[in-house]
């Protein structure tokens, strides 16, 4: 039963009016939360005055977002104003040698950022994993990387190296850790795909271009190095049909959305409000799910514009970058589930499809998807919640094809073969619903803390069965069947662009 099943259109626009009108009774409740304690005690650390035309406080709770666009919003810009200046001065006069200047530029910026302890501490590591990487033996690329990162995750050799960085500014923690995570990750990248290649080998200097690209180098994302080397190494630099005027309409897209989740902040304190466990408790079942979900929707739009304005730039020098996330809203299946495009990716081509192969078979899977998870764990930084994280998306992804293999066995095989296809659309989507609230539960989780998360648990599944469960559960498979409309659509799209590219 495929993806092309259809349903009738008076049904999905029933589900479309139940959904809409869940979403605003939760969203005012949330809203009517936020109002009424604005002067809660525990919430003063979290709301600051706010734009002075509301006339309200807003949510500032997120030290990342107010790190972005407003502590160090000028930094930034400058900064990477000032790598596009450059790159678009070397893209006009020699083509040939932009990954030259990029390279140099970013050594320069982060030599001046952070300083030159920092620099070669940066340096040791990837001369270190471009030794092992002349090996050409995976395992030792793997071995190496692995260390290299668990001496930037874990104490004491965390603190050992930080100490040798002797400026001190607020972002200074921020700056080490993700920049010396993600090269890591890169000169694993780099290693892997050496040891791939069957004549030669690429130099240092290719592995430094690679690193040193200053949009992708403190934050992200990460582009595989097979990726990024045959792209920075075309000299011909030519531009798609319409590419300038889709980079500009992202730029004010991306614009827009920092407003607009602003604003959003002045309403609705969805990432306040949990922080304070026992008021939390007081919100009815609808509002708490909602305040979990939109939760999990905001980290998503955070993520999708921090990398859509890094994407944005690496456009302008002639890069594909990996594109932001998939909306979670459109997500009911674990196997697609991420934050970050680029780690997904990585973690996809080096591990998790290297050892899963097709994600057939069920010992293959259930390996692939431990050691998926256990380098996931080292990146994120080794914690409790970090390990109970892991483990239940583990779980998850494990279980999705347990119940797969499970419903293709007799008679349930013969059963599904003999409903329509909008029965079994309608069948799978009741599972969906489930697997949704799983993938929300299991991520918020990691978003806010373990004590919301159970709540949020207990009240969905324990104290609110059977109205606020089943009630709930139908709402969110409205949600699952107008998202698979979509999935729908778009294949038929896809399949009509390809009839026209074989003609």
């Amino acid at each position: 039963m495929g993806i092309k099943a259809v349903l009738p259109s008076y049904e999905l626009g029933f589900y479309a009016l139940i959904l809409t009108c869940a979403v605003v009774y939760s969203g005012n409740g949330i809203f009517d939360a936020s109002r009424d304690n604005v002067n809660r005690k525990a919430f003063r650390q979290g709301i600051k005055p706010g734009w002075h035309y509301f006339g309200r406080k807003m949510d500032a709770a997120d030290f990342e977002w107010a790190m972005w666009f407003t502590s160090f919003r000028n930094i930034i810009i400058f900064a990477l104003s000032g790598h596009i200046l450059f790159a678009k001065i070397c893209s006009m006069v020699a083509p040939q040698h932009r990954s030259v200047v990029y390279m140099l530029y970013g050594m320069l910026a982060v030599l001046g950022t952070m300083g030159r302890a920092y620099l070669m501490i940066v340096l040791s590591h990837c001369v270190v994993l471009y030794s092992a990487a002349l090996a050409k033996q995976r395992w030792l690329c793997f071995a190496a990387g692995l260390c290299s990162l668990a001496s930037f995750r874990l104490e004491p050799f965390s603190t050992w190296q930080n100490g040798f960085v002797t400026r001190t500014f607020d972002l200074q923690d921020v700056l080490f850790y993700g920049g010396s995570g993600f090269t890591i990750m890169r000169c694993m990248s780099f290693a892997l795909e050496n040891s791939e290649r069957k004549e030669g080998i690429y130099s240092i200097i290719d592995l430094l271009k690679y690193n040193f690209y200053l949009p992708f180098f403190f934050f992200g994302p990460i582009m595989t190095f097979d990726r990024f080397y045959s792209q920075v190494s075309t000299s011909e630099l030519r531009r798609k049909d319409n590419e300038m005027w889709n980079i500009r309409v992202q730029a004010f897209l991306h614009l827009g959305v920092i407003v607009a989740v602003d604003v959003f902040f002045h309403f609705f304190y969805i990432l306040t409000l949990p922080a304070d466990v026992k008021f939390v408790s007081r919100l009815s079942d609808w509002a708490l799910a909602g305040l979990a979900y939109s939760n999990l929707v905001y980290d998503w739009v955070k993520a999708a514009v921090m990398f859509g304005v890094i994407n944005t730039i690496a456009r302008l020098d002639h890069l594909d970058p990996p594109q932001p996330p998939k909306c979670i809203t459109m997500l009911y299946v674990f196997a697609e589930t991420h934050f970050d495009r680029g780690i997904n990716d990585w973690l996809c081509k080096y591990v998790y499809d290297h050892l899963g192969e097709n994600h057939d078979n069920v010992v293959k899977e259930l390996r692939a998807t431990i050691c998926t998870f256990a380098v996931t764990t080292l990146w994120l930084g080794p914690c409790e919640i970090v390990y109970i994280w892991s483990v239940c998306n583990c779980f998850g992804l494990n279980f999705e094809l347990w119940v797969q293999k499970f419903f293709q066995m007799e008679p349930f095989g013969s059963m599904e073969g003999n409903m329509s296809e909008p029965m079994s659309r309608r069948i799978r989507g009741i599972f969906g619903a489930a697997n949704f609230w799983a993938i929300v539960l299991y991520n918020v989780l990691a978003l806010n803390s373990l004590d919301f998360t159970l709540l949020v648990a207990k009240r969905i599944l324990l104290t609110g069965f059977p109205l606020s469960t089943l009630s709930i559960w139908f709402i969110t498979y409205c949600g699952v069947q107008l998202i698979k409309e979509r999935e729908r659509l778009l294949a038929i799209e896809e399949g009509k662009r390809d009839k026209e590219k074989a003609a």
